[in-house]
């Protein structure tokens, strides 16, 4: 499984990602410039990493203007042709302003930038702890949106406190639902605000990371 990581204007864990895939876990990793927009290289069973920062300085919205780069032209093509896309907080806004992903990433509610270790809960009860570093990480969509996203398994994590438990004081920024991170219908899109890709390292105390990325891309040469 290869990886590719778009770089955009204002992208800065490009380097963080592109650490915890290759040397961490010591993954094929190819760094993409926004301008580029040939991925013949990538197949369906690959993956294309747009990291977190702040695209094009956030201007009008995080990640409305990335969305328009010629890279992300490629990789709507890519995702529509079933390849997998990971989105990792700024990456998460740039996939719902691309409409790969549904919902709107807001404001924070406390109208703070906040950057903390959190933990989340996927469905199968499982607790992860990973940093959060943001300013508009509050998952929004509508209330029949959100019975879809429920209904189909597409809601990957929600924030939660250490013991699993998902309550509105576990809930960092407001978002609907808790609702850390989506998926598409198809399940070959993924986003998250949680930055995975900083919890990967033996030497940090917390490899948390190392297990979503394996549990979202179902890799087990993922966990070296």
């Amino acid at each position: 499984m290869k990886f590719g990581v778009v770089v955009f204007p204002g992208s800065n864990c490009d380097r963080d990602m592109y650490d915890a895939l290759a040397c961490d876990m010591q993954q094929d990793v190819t760094m993409l410039w926004h301008k580029e927009k040939d991925l013949s290289k990538f197949s369906k069973e690959d993956c294309i990493v747009l990291p977190g920062g702040f695209s094009y300085g956030d201007y009008l919205r995080c990640g409305a203007i990335a969305r328009f780069s010629p890279m992300m032209q490629s990789v709507i093509d890519f995702a529509n042709d079933g390849g997998k896309v990971f989105g990792v907080c700024n990456g998460f806004q740039i996939l719902c302003e691309s409409h790969l992903l549904p919902g709107a990433l807001l404001r924070n509610a406390h109208q703070q930038f906040v950057s903390k270790n959190i933990f989340i809960t996927d469905d199968t009860n499982n607790v992860f702890k990973i940093p959060i570093a943001h300013g508009e990480g509050r998952f929004f969509a509508d209330e029949n949106t959100l019975d879809e996203l429920a209904a189909n398994g597409q809601i990957l994590y929600k924030y939660c406190d250490e013991k699993g438990r998902i309550t509105d004081a576990s809930n960092p920024n407001g978002a609907m639902r808790n609702i850390a991170g989506v998926c598409n219908v198809n399940r070959n899109v993924f986003g998250m605000m949680p930055h995975p890709e900083r919890a990967t390292s033996k030497g940090l105390g917390n490899i948390d990371g190392r297990i979503i990325i394996q549990n979202l891309f179902m890799a087990e040469q993922l966990m070296k």
